[in-house]
């Protein structure tokens, strides 16, 4: 019994409290949704995809496949995504392609490297405020990857599956407006609600008869209603009238 009239005294919180959450929730979605749209800058992308396979000296005869080799290549992947992050790769990317503006650091902030679980092939994605340089960044990195890996581990076995073109258009890959309104949504509406709920802890004052027997645990003798001025203008003629009926001859009697 208590845990429902806890749940519907939470109830009646967010009831009365209703219009100000309404307000505020309108409020925050409406600005965030205006900010992305506005003022936040498209974000393009652009990827190049590299694939890791065997080396002329360790090819075999055509038919065969050297399933150990295939592993090893797919598990060298997992440390090329970390050597083409370095400045051994950024830092020759950065020097052989000044045009770009950015140095070792900044490259690595920049770049994104994935891979599809058991595949020999791994995607470089760069993303940029202008779709032209997001191509350049990524294709100059692939390349000069794909010349330095064998002087790192003095093999080659890295090729370019496709590079970025120069000449697409492609639609922004952020912000997203649609994913902001959602998350600016629910979180202004949970915002909204505990500032329901604190308003409603911070008010002590006493309104009701529930809340006199409630915090001071007393029966309630007399209660003072509240009367609008209509109301009262009402009553009172009312009362006047009486009072004229009252005192009217009409009312008077003579005992004999």
């Amino acid at each position: 019994m208590s845990e429902e009239l806890d749940l519907r005294e939470y109830f009646l919180i967010v009831r009365k409290r209703l219009a100000l959450i309404v307000i505020f929730v309108l409020i925050c979605t409406i600005a965030a949704g205006v900010y992305t749209m506005l003022f936040k800058d498209p974000i393009y992308e652009a990827s190049t995809k590299i694939v890791v396979n065997q080396t002329s000296q360790q090819q075999l005869s055509v038919g065969q496949l050297d399933l150990n080799q295939i592993n090893s290549n797919i598990k060298m992947i997992d440390t090329y995504k970390e050597v083409i992050k370095t400045p051994a790769i950024l830092g020759k990317v950065a020097e052989q392609y000044p045009q770009l503006g950015l140095s070792a650091k900044e490259l690595s902030e920049k770049i994104q490297v994935s891979s599809v679980n058991d595949t020999q092939v791994m995607t470089l994605a760069v993303q940029d405020v202008s779709y032209k340089q997001a191509a350049e960044i990524v294709n100059a990195i692939s390349i000069v990857f794909q010349k330095e890996i064998p002087n790192i581990f003095n093999i080659e076995n890295v090729s370019i599956l496709n590079e970025a073109s120069l000449d697409d258009q492609p639609g922004p890959v952020a912000p997203n407006v649609t994913l902001t309104i959602i998350i600016s949504f629910i979180v202004s509406l949970m915002v909204a609600v505990g500032i329901a709920f604190l308003l409603e802890y911070m008010d002590d004052t006493i309104k009701t008869e529930a809340d006199v027997e409630r915090y001071l645990g007393q029966a309630t003798l007399a209660m003072v209603a509240k009367v609008g001025e209509a109301e009262f203008q009402n009553g009172s003629g009312s009362r006047e009238l009486g009072r004229q009926k009252a005192g009217g001859l009409e009312n008077v009697t003579i005992g004999k």
